[in-house]
């Protein structure tokens, strides 16, 4: 569901309020979460910009992305257990 290319576009994005989220079952990144401005409607925030980086800091690995990615997922799958 969540795999390394989303945490890394994540990493990536330019806009500091951006954030992963699920959206219709599927995972994306986008500028704004659900319910800020410009943000779309429905979505389920997984982790923002902000918390990637308290977690990961500056320079990850791809071993250190690839394992939020499986812990973001395992989480994400949780919730509908």
């Amino acid at each position: 569901m969540i795999d390394e290319a989303h945490v890394r576009e994540l990493r990536d994005a330019t806009n500091d309020g951006a954030a992963l989220v699920l959206l219709e079952g599927r995972a994306r990144v986008v500028d704004s979460p659900s319910g800020e401005e410009g943000g779309p409607e429905g979505a389920l925030v997984v982790i923002s910009k902000r918390e990637l980086s308290d977690r990961l800091g500056a320079a990850p690995t791809g071993r250190e992305l690839r394992e939020l990615a499986q812990t973001l997922t395992d989480t994400v799958g949780k919730l509908g257990a």
